[in-house]
């Protein structure tokens, strides 16, 4: 089985395995060697992606020098203190910033909004990468047409379920909502000592998939500036399916109602959950910490309201160029590390799920139950948050599992509880202008 595990910021972007070109098929980048020698390039790292870092950045490292005569000076950062250093350095110019940086995609506007990062959408192009990008992990890393970046590592959720009980009753995987409620309805009747859906309201991107499935979204841009969408009635009507499963079918218990996502997957493992949203990297930590669950789970895409597939945030990371005085050997560096061989390799070690649909569907090709699910949600129906800066505040102030909190605790209808989070956001947009 091919296992997947996710870093611990969930605001990240990508990996893009480069699909086709001379540009992938070399030692590590192809085209013409630029004259590197006598300059170094400032690298930051995210810490604990890759738990053995150092030998995987020793070989790119060496094959790059060799390739343009640069030598690489590799940080490594922690993700806590990361995005005020990040600031920080771009504030103090091109002197403070690194040349390469590892870049979560919630960060980018910030960061593309302020000059600090470099605008490659050229590069990409000519380097024959635009076109086999995943859609959705392209987008996160958009910004006004213009890409600040290369996918580099992901994650994407999807539903994981106990294979054993749906045999053991007869059930499949649902393929809409309605399956997805008379499933849990049945599991309900049939295992009384297991949750069979959690409408977890610590979880946001438990309840986001529901507001995209219906046509719904948290905010909109028009023209220049951010508008708060939850409160549309395709929001509404979304929030409301998956808020009745617990007040009205009765099918997640009030104790649910502050799970976050660490709490619901913890309850999985111990066996007290059925089926519920969760993230490619799961399966691997189920089976880890519970050996007694293999070949008893299983994982498909999250339903659509009417068949397909709800969309699913996509997380990972950007390798981004900052605007420093080496803006083309970073480039090349870039390159070199998310492409080929390298793309590969960082893959193998960290067990994330690459960026190009090339790869993915290599990936999906292999038929592993636990994976094939994923990479398709992955490829067809990933979706990211509104990238403005300001969504990094909303989140932070949690507007939007207030907003579901409130539901299931009985304060306020969906539609009481969508109008005052969007009356918050909105608030919070208007601060950022």
């Amino acid at each position: 089985m091919r296992k997947f595990v996710i870093g611990a910021v969930s605001a990240a972007m990508v990996l893009g395995l480069a699909a086709c070109g001379s540009d992938s098929d070399d030692e590590g980048g192809g085209g013409d060697a630029l004259d590197g020698k006598g300059k170094t390039l400032d690298v930051w790292i995210m810490k604990g992606t890759n738990p053995d870092a150092d030998p995987f950045f020793a070989k790119l490292n060496k094959e790059f020098e060799k390739k343009t005569g640069a030598k690489v000076n590799v940080e490594y950062q922690q993700w806590e203190s990361a995005q005020r250093k990040f600031t920080t350095a771009i504030e103090g110019g091109p002197d403070q910033v690194p040349d390469v940086a590892e870049v979560g995609t919630t960060w980018v506007p910030q960061f593309a909004e302020t000059g600090g990062l470099v605008d490659v959408t050229d590069e990409v192009k000519a380097a024959g990468l635009d076109q086999d990008l995943v859609e959705g992990l392209k987008d996160a890393g958009t910004l006004d047409g213009k890409q600040y970046g290369m996918p580099w590592y992901a994650g994407v959720r999807g539903l994981v379920y106990r294979k054993d009980v749906f045999d053991k009753h007869g059930l499949k995987p649902p393929t809409n909502w309605e399956e997805l409620r008379d499933v849990a309805l049945t599991l309900k009747k049939e295992e009384p000592d297991m949750i069979p859906f959690p409408v977890a309201g610590g979880a946001e991107m438990f309840a986001m998939p529901f507001v995209w499935g219906a046509g719904g979204d948290a905010a909109v841009q028009e023209g220049d500036t951010w508008k708060s969408a939850i409160n549309s009635p395709e929001s509404v009507e979304g929030l409301q399916f998956y808020t009745d499963l617990a007040t009205k079918d009765g099918l997640s218990p009030a104790k649910v109602t502050t799970w976050r996502e660490d709490e619901v997957a913890q309850e999985f493992t111990k066996g007290n959950v059925a089926m519920t949203i969760s993230g490619n990297w799961t399966p691997k930590t189920f089976l880890d910490e519970a050996p007694e669950l293999e070949g008893k789970i299983a994982a498909a895409p999250i339903p659509g309201q009417d068949g397909g597939m709800s969309p699913s945030f996509l997380g990972g990371s950007y390798l981004s160029t900052f605007d420093s005085d080496k803006k083309e050997l970073a480039w090349e560096y870039v390159k070199m590390a998310t492409t080929g061989k390298f793309a590969a390799e960082w893959a193998e070690q960290t067990n994330y799920f690459p960026g190009t649909n090339t790869e993915l569907e290599k990936i999906a090709a292999e038929g592993d139950p636990l994976v094939e699910p994923f990479a398709k949600q992955m490829m067809e129906a990933g979706a990211t948050v509104p990238k403005t800066t300001a969504y990094g505040e909303i989140q932070a102030s949690q507007v939007v599992l207030k907003l579901v909190q409130s539901v299931l605790k009985g304060d306020a209808s969906v539609q009481e509880a969508a109008d005052k989070a969007a009356g918050e956001m909105d608030d919070i947009f208007a601060k950022s202008e």
